[in-house]
């Protein structure tokens, strides 16, 4: 359950503002009601073994209602003059059944859900239908919103609940307007959210740190483990070394429980190596890649230490991480690329190409900083702008690395960049991690600003396209790939080395991603975990 200072309330009267803005003129002067279902407990195919529960968004949104089962009804009266009956909200819970109290955690009591939600009027759910049926009386042309109706990424409504209403000649059932309106609620955050996605940062990067600082301690053979050690029981958590993806996630996984966040944001991206080139990769299911086998290899005799020389070696490689917790169904995405091997340092080529996404990043963030933006004054800066410019970063860069060969406004407007970097420098952030994706990149879109310099294909997998806002809340994730595929569609381009390519192609990606809050004067970074080169080689070193 969320806590009593989640501000549903106003959270609730922001979205019927909002969806005042959208209604024709029709319909504007009439009661507006919300009628929307919370999600249900998930089971494991046809068995009663419960899977993990999380609220839908937009119902946790308007609730703070963690409680599966739950129902929101809320109506607002646009010609009501006083203020404080114009809103009125009901949550529905389900009662407490015997088998609840043997098999699970019940459902809250009434009066144990008026202390934990920030809603006046709680009832159970078999009230419902009584509930919707005094409206329809009450308030014969009333306008009933849902979340659309028969999609399979909502909770459906019983349609008991619906039935009375579509069937009324005089009120009106759409599901046209509500979610458009939400999105578009939500893509500003109130410092409520701020504090969850701040505390979401705060926990995930302690967790991505702690993957680094283990790394760091086997390169110092602070690690000691196997048979070899003395040690025949199972190992500790103090005694696990990581030398596999699978490893990787496992610490960082159990860093953000021991805070108390329940579930992940996203299924972590954990890919060593190559396979760091694809951008949602999730098997994270290889071992780390090792130079050539020799005798008793599985017995680790402290293959990732520096000294004495090990019994096999690690090649040195590029670790990426894209994983973050949450808080309260409020979403943390940060990305740290680490070396692995090598003594927890990078190759040369390896930190040419980070300290270039490092740049690539630092300059979008110096854009932001920079527009000075005044909500409901003047539009910030736009985000086509930061993807255009990490591009111009890319190029540059790689004509200073021999990459690239020939004039950069050519190479600008050919689009070879997008081979290396495909995707979009960042995306709304809040309860999803792909925020309010219609609010964020809309159908009706008439702030793009024009491009005469870069190529139509920088902007393909673009995820916001707006004007950045004070409330707003984006990842900055630049990232440079040496993907097979991709670096197929240049085999044949003129603009790139083609030899000096191949002693890259190892690398396999490099991708770098803080979460940004927007501020009136610019932004604050909520992501807490360092990124520089020189603190993250003495990281995962174990320098320090």
């Amino acid at each position: 359950m969320s806590g009593s200072n989640y501000l549903a309330m106003a959270h609730v009267q922001r979205t019927f503002e909002q969806l005042m803005n959208v209604l024709p003129s029709q319909l504007k002067e009439k009661p507006q009601v919300i009628l929307l279902a919370g999600g249900n407990t998930p089971f494991r195919n046809d068995t009663d073994r419960e899977l993990p529960f999380r609220q839908e968004s937009n119902f946790y949104y308007l609730t703070g209602c963690s409680v599966p089962g739950s129902f929101l009804l809320a109506l607002y009266q646009p010609a009501q003059t006083n203020s404080s009956t114009r809103l009125s909200i009901r949550l529905s819970i389900p009662e407490v059944e015997a088998a609840d109290l043997m098999w699970s955690v019940p459902p809250p009591t009434i009066e144990e859900a008026k202390q934990s939600f920030d809603i006046t009027d709680i009832a159970y759910s078999s009230e419902l239908q009584s509930a919707i049926s005094l409206l329809l009386q009450s308030h014969p042309e009333a306008v009933f919103h849902t979340l659309p109706r028969n999609s399979p990424k909502f909770p459906t409504l019983p349609e008991e609940y619906m039935a009375t209403i579509v069937t009324s000649e005089t009120h009106t059932a759409t599901d046209a307007y509500l979610l458009s309106s939400l999105h578009k609620t939500r893509l500003i955050k109130d410092e409520n959210e701020v504090a969850m996605l701040r505390r979401a940062n705060d926990i995930s990067s302690r967790a991505h740190e702690t993957v680094m600082r283990v790394l760091g301690n086997a390169v110092q053979g602070k690690i000691v483990q196997g048979k070899g050690a003395g040690i025949d029981r199972p190992l500790l958590p103090g005694e696990w070394l990581i030398e596999k993806e699978a490893e990787a996630e496992a610490i960082f996984v159990a860093s953000c429980r021991r805070e108390g966040a329940v579930h992940q944001a996203y299924l972590p991206i954990v890919a060593a190596s190559r396979r760091a080139a694809t951008l949602h990769y999730c098997c994270n299911d290889r071992e780390f890649t090792w130079g050539p086998v020799k005798p008793h290899d599985h017995l680790n005799h402290g293959a990732l230490t520096h000294s004495p020389t090990p019994a096999r070696q690690l090649e040195p490689q590029v670790l990426l991480i894209d994983a973050g917790c949450e808080w309260d169904c409020y979403s943390a995405d940060i990305t740290r690329t680490m070396p692995v091997g090598n003594g927890g340092k990078f190759t040369e080529k390896s930190k040419q190409i980070y300290s270039l996404v490092l740049e690539m990043q630092q300059a979008g963030l110096a854009c932001i900083l920079c527009t000075k933006s005044m909500k409901n004054l003047r539009p910030g800066v736009h985000w086509d702008t930061i993807q255009l410019l990490c591009h111009q970063i890319l190029v540059e860069g790689f004509i200073g690395l021999g990459l690239f060969k020939g004039p950069k406004d050519e190479i600008m407007r050919s689009g070879v960049s997008s081979a290396f970097f495909p995707h979009g420098v960042g995306h709304s952030l809040g309860m999803d991690v792909h925020d309010v994706p219609s609010a964020s990149k809309p159908t009706n879109n008439t702030t793009i600003p024009q491009d005469t310099v870069g190529h139509p294909s920088f902007y393909t997998y673009l995820r916001l396209r707006l004007p950045l806002a004070e409330g707003m809340v984006v990842t900055v994730e630049p990232g440079i790939y040496f993907h097979e595929h991709l670096l197929k569609t240049v085999e044949k381009s003129e603009y790139v080395n083609h030899d000096l390519l191949k002693e890259y192609r190892e690398i396999g990606g490099v991708r770098i991603e803080d979460d940004i809050l927007i501020t009136s004067d610019g932004c604050e970074n909520l992501t807490k975990v360092r990124s520089d080169v020189e603190w993250l080689e003495s990281v995962c070193s174990g320098e320090i």
